[in-house]
């Protein structure tokens, strides 16, 4: 397995969105494994394939508290949702923001496992927050920009000027 870098907001590859996995080969398991690797080492409790600049529809996504409890979603499509409910939310691409964001409180999502088989799932809370975050990732957004637009001029020029600092 490998770290993997993480793209960073503003970088333009996190607004391509993911094409579809048409089959669930070694290349597949590997990248998931190494993307869980990743998000584990950053940390974090989800991870989309865009975000390591890889554009395939591919999450994992872990929010136990003893990380033990990993999920990979391939080709995942929220078929269901209901409720609503506010969370404060951070983001590996985002280092160090958090804003409150309103999403579906409970979600049902179809999608494919590491061996390729279909299956539905339902979610509620945390899960349900972190799904459809990595899935917004998959469709080329972020979460900042659920935020007014001087929220995002504001973390845009402060991630600037930092990865300027880091240079």
């Amino acid at each position: 397995m490998a770290l993997l870098s993480i793209l960073h907001y503003p970088d333009p590859r996190l607004h391509k969105v993911a094409q579809p996995i048409d089959a669930v080969d070694d290349a597949v398991r590997q990248l998931a494994a190494d993307m869980a690797e990743t998000m584990y080492a950053a940390p974090g409790v989800g991870l989309a394939a865009t975000q390591v600049d890889r554009h395939i529809r591919l999450i994992v996504v872990d929010v136990s508290e003893d990380k033990d409890r990993l999920m990979t979603l391939i080709n995942p499509v929220i078929v269901d949702k209901d409720g609503e409910t506010v969370h404060e939310e951070g983001c590996l691409s985002v280092p160090g923001i958090y804003d409150k964001v309103t999403r579906a409180e409970r979600i049902r999502v179809r999608a494919r496992h590491l061996d390729g088989r279909e299956f539905e799932m339902e979610a509620d809370g945390l899960l349900a927050v972190c799904i459809q975050h990595e899935i917004d990732h998959l469709n080329g957004k972020v979460f900042v920009e659920y935020l007014s637009r001087l929220k995002q001029q504001r973390i845009r020029a402060k991630l600037l000027k930092q990865a300027k600092e880091a240079m």
